[in-house]
Parts: structure tokens; sequence; C-alpha cells
């Protein structure tokens, strides 16, 4: 794919959500690190539901510590995996007190560091909470960009680097969240909906649907 095409790609993306955001929940860059930790195979819709009774009562390192571990996951156990996401939590609401004085930091290299929290959540924090142009690829965002050929890769860190080589410095900050909410309505797993996708023409997927 050319670069001409990515940018149209790109521009008709921004043209339908000018201002597009994570769907999860959250208010503070630790009420966000939270919701992405619980969120690994699991639903937005589902991690907003089990935060929406969580936050309310603790939505501090030290409040989640104060809940203690059966505390915690009473709130948080209608999430797959709740059990490892819980013990995760705990461990990193532990570090976040005792190395950061309470705050999320704002380096990938600290964030990776805490339990649980891989590059895809370090990207996501670093980008929605602390407005840095990082790309975190799903995998909704890495099926969207090797159907559409923006930026084809045979893992999730392949596709991470051609995007952000392929994708402009005016577009970066965003582009995260327009190909994870394009992957999550349009350009589903199963079956895409390209007759109603607005890259429909652009599209390098050759096995379009009708």
């Amino acid at each position: 794919m050319n670069a001409s095409k990515r940018q149209e790609i790109f521009r008709r993306l921004r043209d339908n959500n000018p201002e597009p955001t994570t769907e999860l929940n959250w208010t503070t860059p630790f009420e966000l690190l939270t919701a992405v930790l619980l969120s690994a195979q699991a639903t937005d819709v589902g991690v907003n539901k089990a935060t929406a009774k969580l936050f309310p009562v603790a939505n501090t390192p030290q409040a989640i510590l104060d809940l203690g571990l059966e505390g915690l996951k009473s709130y948080i156990k209608t999430i797959g995996l709740y059990n490892t996401k819980a013990e995760n939590l705990m461990k990193t609401c532990r570090l976040l007190l005792d190395q950061h004085d309470g705050q999320v930091p704002q380096t990938r290299k600290e964030l990776e560091a805490l339990p649980g929290v891989g590059r895809k959540t370090a990207n996501v924090v670093l980008n929605t909470a602390f407005g840095q142009p990082t790309i975190a690829v799903d995998t909704h965002i890495f099926r969207v960009s090797n159907r559409t050929g923006i930026a084809k890769g045979k893992n999730v860190e392949e596709v991470e680097q051609k995007l952000l080589r392929h994708v402009p410095r005016e577009f970066k900050q965003d582009i995260h969240h327009w190909l994870i909410l394009h992957g999550r309505y349009t350009c589903v797993a199963r079956k895409p909906r390209c007759l109603s996708c607005i890259l429909e023409d652009l599209c390098e997927f050759k096995d379009k649907t009708e």
C-alpha cells in the first residue's frame, strides 16, 4: 500500500470520528491502568460494569490494598481470569506506593515493570492518560492492519513498528482508537461489514463481503 492511500484512510477515519477515545470508563491515570489491566481477554462492557462498583469504593493504590485480596476479588469476580488479575493489581498497587509515590509512571520501562502490565497495556496508558503518540496493538488492530494492508505483520510488535513508521505524526495520537473501533464494529473477525465500511474502496482485502 502506498503512502497516499494510507493518508486517505487515516483522513477518513479522522473525519468520521474526530475525537476518539477508549470505551473503558476512567477519570484518573490509575483508574485507566486498573481498567486496562482488567480488560485482558474481557470486554470493555464487562470491565466497566465491575469498575462502576469498584471505583466509588477504591480508586487509588492504597484504597485497593485496603480492600485486601479477597475484597478486591469480590468486585471483579465477573471478569475472566479475575484471580490472577486481582493478584497482579494488588502487587502493582504496592509497587506504585513503594516506588512511585502512588502515582502511575509515565515511561514504558516503568510501566512494564508492574505486574500484569505488558507492552499493550503500557501503550494504552501512555497514549490515553498521558497523550503520548504510542500505538497499542490488540487483536482488532492486528486484524485491521493486516486486512486493509496499511501495516502487515506476522505478530503484534511487527504491526506496531510498521504503524509507527507509516502513520504520519498528525494521526499518531488517535490511530489506536480509530483502528480498534473499526475492528470492533465494522472490520469484525468472522465476516467484515465491507458494504458499510468507509474504507471499502481503499482496503486491499481480497475476500470482501457483499
